[in-house]
């Protein structure tokens, strides 16, 4: 399909089931309903889901530094608790996926599924027994840490910072491994340092995936995975999101694409097939206007989203369309991959 249009590549959507495997959405949603606002998701959001043929959602529940570690987790169960009452106001288009069963018939009932994950294990402090309550509350994926220290293990930095040394998984966080995989919630390596990576390899039994990580050996950060790394996730029948920011795209920003963002797809492809890929596209435009001035000084260049939006997600199916990937390993790519896992690991 090299002459593929964008209109050809969004009706691939309406036959398969399309899924971003990582979206900052709630901090947002958490925030705007503090001021007051409601059916924000059905307002804000649907619509570019729709525009985009997107039927679900990996709604990350991410807490920000300012709150760590006394508030994270009030703040994390403040979103989940927005996600919630979302839901509830809008019953005839969102659903709160928590078995595969939900986020097919959603997919049949045309309701944009959700499903939530911890991004970082940081509002558990070190209760291992707070982990069953986010279960309860329809959390099937958990991250364990995010680009910082906690109790399970140290985070990769977006770029070198002076620190001490570093470490693999605390004690605390093997527990939190085999605790997770008995309640039958996916293991998330993105963010995980390498000695943290390589400590998941040898304690899990389950696949496991890096929600939302490209390659890096194209793109040299810690937040991207290495080949090896990539292979591992493969032999525990795991897969890899591919991320949509640009500075894990290109290591120049006037580089990143989607025809980059896909040069990941191609790079992973030939390493470990594309049955271990799929979209945890990142996508934080929209979370900017949240960040604080004295950050944003120091930044020296903001990062966007290669994708602007999921409205525009066809655009990186047209672009797989183009490279000559065939329909079912596309299938997999946009969502049947993360599927597969789920099936195998939610109870």
């Amino acid at each position: 399909m090299s002459e593929a249009t964008r209109e050809q590549a969004r009706q691939f959507h309406d036959r398969v089931h399309v899924l971003d495997g990582h979206f900052d959405l709630l901090m947002d949603v958490e925030i705007q309903r503090g001021y007051g606002r409601t059916k924000m998701i059905e307002t804000d959001y649907l619509p570019r889901f729709a525009a985009g043929g997107v039927h679900t959602i990996v709604a990350a529940v991410y807490v920000e530094d300012a709150y760590v570690p006394e508030m994270a987790l009030r703040k994390a169960l403040n979103q989940v608790s927005a996600l919630h009452a979302e839901a509830a106001e809008s019953p005839e288009r969102i659903v709160i996926a928590r078995n595969v069963s939900d986020l097919r018939r959603a997919r049949a009932e045309q309701k944009v599924s959700f499903i939530l994950s911890l991004e970082g294990a940081d509002p558990l402090y070190n209760d291992l027994s707070l982990l069953r309550v986010f279960y309860e509350l329809g959390v099937r994926k958990l991250g364990l840490v995010w680009s910082r220290r906690n109790f399970a293990g140290d985070g990769s930095f977006f770029a070198p910072v002076r620190e001490g040394k570093k470490g693999g998984l605390t004690d605390f966080g093997v527990s939190l491994i085999a605790e997770a995989e008995k309640l039958g919630m996916v293991i998330d390596v993105s963010h995980l340092n390498d000695e943290g990576f390589w400590d998941v390899m040898e304690f899990s039994e389950k696949p496991v995936i890096a929600s939302h990580s490209n390659c890096r050996s194209l793109v040299p950060t810690m937040r991207n995975l290495t080949d090896d790394q990539i292979k591992a996730i493969a032999l525990k029948d795991g897969l890899i999101g591919v991320n949509a920011s640009s500075m894990f795209t290109a290591s120049e920003s006037a580089r990143a694409t989607i025809e980059a963002l896909v040069d990941h797809v191609d790079h992973m492809k030939k390493l470990v097939g594309a049955k271990h890929i799929g979209l945890g596209l990142d996508l934080c435009d929209d979370l900017t206007k949240y960040l604080p001035l004295d950050k944003i000084a120091k930044v020296k260049e903001m990062p966007f989203d290669v994708v602007k939006t999921h409205a525009a997600m066809p655009d990186l199916t047209r672009e797989l369309m183009k490279r000559g990937y065939k329909d079912e390993e596309i299938e997999g790519i946009l969502g049947g991959n993360f599927l597969r896992i789920y099936e195998e690991v939610w109870k």
